[in-house]
C-alpha cells in the first residue's frame, strides 16, 4: 500500500507568523498566528496533519513530522528547543520541549509540561500537566516550580520579539 500521497496538501501559514527563509514546510500543515519558525526547521506532513499553535516557537533545526494516524499537534505558547524532534505527538499549551529532545508517535505532553533537553518520550507515553520529565526513556521528575514557569514565559516573549524583528528584516 502506498502511504505517501501523490499530491501534498498546501500548508496554511498565518500572515502574522514568522517563517525563516531556510525553513521547509510541506503538506497538511497549519502555522497559526504569531508562531515563530526559525532557521533550518523542517515540517513534513505527508500522511497526517501538523498544527503549530499561536505564539509557539520552533527553534533552529527542529523537525516536526507525522505518521498516518499520528498527527503532530502543538498547542499555544509552546517552546520547542533547537534540534528537537516531535514525531506524531500531541503537545499541550504552554509546554517546553528542550534542545535535542524527542517526542514519538502517540506521546502526549500535558498542559505546561516540560520534556528536558535530550530526553526521549517513547511511543504512547504521557507527561502529566505542569511536570518536568527527564531521561531516556523520559520519566516524570517533579512538578514545575513557579520560577521555572516564569522563565519559560520570558523565553516565549523573547521569541515573539525575535519573530517580529525577523519579519521586518526578511520581509
Amino acid at each position: 500500500m502506498d502511504r505517501v500521497p501523490r499530491r501534498l496538501a498546501t500548508p496554511v501559514i498565518h500572515p502574522s507568523a514568522f517563517v525563516a527563509s531556510t525553513a521547509r514546510i510541506f503538506g497538511d500543515v497549519v502555522v497559526e498566528a504569531e508562531a515563530v519558525v526559525m532557521f533550518g526547521v523542517v515540517i513534513r506532513a505527508e500522511t497526517d496533519r501538523i498544527v503549530v499553535g499561536e505564539e509557539t516557537n520552533l527553534q533552529d533545526n527542529t523537525v516536526l513530522h507525522s505518521d498516518a494516524g499520528f498527527p503532530t499537534l502543538i498547542g499555544r505558547r509552546v517552546t520547542v528547543g533547537h534540534l528537537a524532534l516531535v514525531h506524531g505527538a500531541v503537545v499541550g499549551d504552554n509546554c517546553l520541549i528542550g534542545m535535542g529532545a524527542i517526542a514519538l508517535n502517540g506521546s502526549v505532553l500535558g498542559e505546561g509540561s516540560w520534556l528536558a533537553a535530550g530526553a526521549v518520550l517513547g511511543e504512547g507515553k504521557e507527561i502529566p500537566p505542569w511536570t518536568i520529565a527527564v531521561g531516556t526513556p523520559a520519566r516524570p521528575l517533579r512538578e514545575l516550580r513557579p520560577q521555572e514557569i516564569e522563565r519559560a514565559e520570558m523565553g516565549i516573549e523573547e521569541y515573539l520579539t525575535l519573530g517580529a524583528t525577523y519579519r521586518r528584516v526578511e520581509g
